[in-house]
């Protein structure tokens, strides 16, 4: 593999190099495995009575009049007339002057670019320029579309991606050739070149089959090792079941529902059964899993252990840590819960590490802090891991490798289908949490189309003039070369002009987590109204004050995406509203988002969805991209996850060990894989 620097490869500079940074990329290899997100077709060219808005399309006509040059106080707008025989069409470009020489009246070409609607007439924006001759050397290629940051363009990418395609050694295939001959896959060189520059959808398809194939195959294969070294061990941590936590359950202001009740006992059930936990609560969004893991702490604390609670955000964390401290205050409990996180000071820090290494703290409640190799634990044994799919394979282990084999409590809100789910958490049994509390009030959803935003906007302003606070997603953090989609930024400045004297913020994953503390703990405490923000609110913080949820391009989100963004309101007592903006008119579209429409059951609205998208549905937004995949989407690529489920299965009981001579190359391939799940802590 290749691990030199981004900035050996020629024209990437220090600043370029940062920038790529920014974006993940430090190496070669990152960048080989920077894959695109979406790619743009160039189509064979329409006639202007074919066109429609809201698209990028491409025309061929004579230009019919020579360019004008408008100049206003900070901008050049040039425009242009196209005509073919079925009408003309508005050309403009901003900031291009030097197109007032090189294109004049009565010339023939094509033009591509976004159509839009001005005053009830067509017009073609900042469109690319072709010769016939040069349009025909791209017709019907696909060009990738990148992932970018202010600054890197999608062209810069191409380049360095084409120089890394070029320069690089070619690698020994490490999967099974009677693997691969068997399940038609690429050979391996072949598909990362072909991921970035694929011919036709046919070779992309091929290409990315090969490569979801390996990332399935790999996380199997380290899920598998991980249930190997775990399977029947001993627990050195044997719990009576305390009668206090009992009694402290039963003065809730609130009875557990039917399905928390057995959730607790089967936890029960395993930490006083002799062996050691390894299970996964699956509950919605508002089913109640934070009790079971205060009961199940608490039992570890009055046990005479330490119990860990790991979550992904800081936020989270102190707001964890805040009900906790609140409810043992009410309830008259003496047992002690400390705060780790990644911004305490050194000092705060310290304080803390002695806390939790002399005993004095009975219940630790921090970010991936926790995993840091400075904190010592007295007697760790449970670890409860929330939102699991944040953390990898090789965190768990980590974790786990803090206490002598700790119970492990993974809890999760992603809703997936049992069979995917016992699949993807191969080393853990498995709960789910069915039914949500009865005082829970159904959000109220709607499906609308672009036209709504206005309608949308008022109503965000009456829900803040009555107290309350609202969340707009858009699927982008800046704006794209070719995709047309609402970004974070541009959409913050608009919607500060809509809801004049309305405190309203932007938040997305690319910000300093600092900055990202700092926004969440302003809308948690009512001071940011409106938070506008990425898909990272995802996993975000419990603000029940917060009623209307509108989501942008709502087409563009897998549906169980959808339904996770939904529970980030409907937390409080208040009605609350979702409401999921189509940007797109293509057939299906609104059938699938009507599902969210009619139902408010993730595991319903989760296994519809498996049920819709076929193996050719690449191109949406991804599903499940917080597992850990690059590539893979457990949805769309539900059938390998299951093929790749029963080939690991059979290597591994052929040649557990991988010891036989075909087996050399995966085997070193697996370890580094596991090398790089380690190294991601920066431990």
């Amino acid at each position: 593999m290749n691990r030199e620097p981004i900035d050996t490869l020629k024209g990437i500079g220090d600043k370029t190099g940062k920038l790529f940074y920014k974006v993940g990329v430090e190496t070669v290899e990152d960048l080989l495995e920077y894959y695109p997100r979406a790619y743009d077709t160039y189509e064979e060219p329409s006639l202007i009575g074919d066109l429609k808005p809201d698209r990028v399309m491409t025309v061929a006509g004579m230009l019919y009049k020579t360019p004008d040059v408008k100049r206003y106080s900070h901008i050049q707008v040039i425009t242009t007339t196209l005509k073919d025989s079925t009408g003309t069409l508005a050309l403009t470009w901003y900031n291009m002057p030097y197109l007032h020489s090189t294109l004049k009246a009565g010339m023939r070409a094509i033009f591509r670019g976004r159509i839009v609607k001005k005053s009830g007439r067509l017009t073609m924006e900042q469109p690319e320029v072709f010769t016939p001759e040069a349009y025909e050397q791209v017709v019907h290629s696909m060009q990738p579309i990148y992932g970018q940051t202010k600054g890197l363009s999608n062209k810069t990418v191409v380049r360095a991606v084409k120089q890394a395609l070029e320069n690089r050694m070619m690698v020994r295939d490490y999967m099974p050739a009677d693997l691969r001959k068997k399940h038609e896959l690429a050979e391996y060189n072949f598909a990362i070149e072909h991921i970035h520059f694929p011919e036709d959808r046919k070779e992309l398809l091929f290409a990315r089959k090969r490569l979801v194939f390996d990332e399935f195959f790999l996380f199997l294969m380290a899920v598998r090792r991980l249930k190997e070294q775990r399977e029947d061990k001993k627990s050195k941590f044997s719990f009576q079941l305390s009668s206090t936590v009992e009694e402290i359950k039963e003065s809730l202001p609130y009875s557990l529902t039917k399905a928390q009740e057995n959730v607790l006992k089967e936890v029960y059930k395993d930490i006083s059964g002799g062996q050691v936990m390894n299970r996964l609560v699956q509950g919605d969004v508002g089913s109640g899993k934070t009790i079971i893991a205060i009961l199940a702490l608490l039992q570890a604390a009055y046990n005479g252990y330490q119990g860990a609670l790991m979550v992904p955000t800081e936020v989270l964390a102190k707001q964890h840590f805040e009900s906790m401290t609140e409810l043992f205050e009410a309830h008259g409990i003496e047992k002690v819960p400390i705060l780790v996180t990644g911004s305490m000071t050194a000092k705060e820090k310290r304080i803390a590490y002695e806390r939790i290494a002399s005993h004095e703290a009975d219940i630790i409640v921090g970010t991936h802090a926790l995993i840091q190799e400075k904190v010592v634990y007295d007697k760790l044994a449970l670890v409860i891991t929330d939102e699991q799919h944040r953390f990898g394979v090789g965190q768990r282990e980590m974790l786990g490798k803090k206490g002598e084999e700790p119970h492990v409590l993974v809890m999760s809100a992603t809703p997936i289908p049992r069979t995917l789910a016992i699949i993807i958490y191969g080393d853990l049994d498995i709960s789910v949490i069915d039914e949500l509390p009865a005082n829970r009030l159904p959000i109220k959803n709607c499906v609308v189309d672009t036209g709504y935003r206005k309608k949308a906007y008022e109503f965000i302003r009456q829900e803040v003039a009555a107290g309350r606070q609202a969340y707009v997603i858009c699927p982008m953090v800046e704006e794209s070369e070719m995709i047309d989609a609402e970004n974070v930024v541009d959409y913050t400045k608009v919607l500060k002009g809509e809801l004049p004297g309305i405190a309203v913020e932007y938040l997305h994953g690319k910000m300093k987590p600092k900055e990202k503390n700092k926004i969440m703990e302003r809308f948690a405490g009512g001071e940011i109204k409106v938070l506008v923000s990425t898909t990272v609110i995802e996993v975000g913080v419990n603000v029940p004050n917060a009623t209307v949820m509108m989501i942008e391009n709502a087409e563009r989100f897998g549906l169980a995406q959808l339904h996770q963004l939904r529970g980030r309101v409907g937390r409080g007592k208040h009605q609350s509203y979702c409401i999921m903006v189509n940007g797109s008119d293509q057939d299906g579209t609104k059938e699938r988002l009507d599902i969210l429409n009619k139902s408010n059951d993730g595991f319903f609205i989760a296994s519809e969805d498996l049920k819709l998208r076929g193996p050719g549905d690449i191109f949406g937004i991804r599903q499940s991209g917080d597992l850990e995949f690059k590539l893979g989407d457990i949805f769309t690529d539900a059938n390998i996850l299951k093929t790749v489920s029963e080939e690991v299965k059979l290597l591994f009981q052929g040649d557990p060990e991988l010891h036989k001579e075909e087996h050399y190359e995966l085997k070193i391939r697996l370890e580094e894989y596991l090398a790089k799940s380690y190294d991601k802590l920066n431990l």
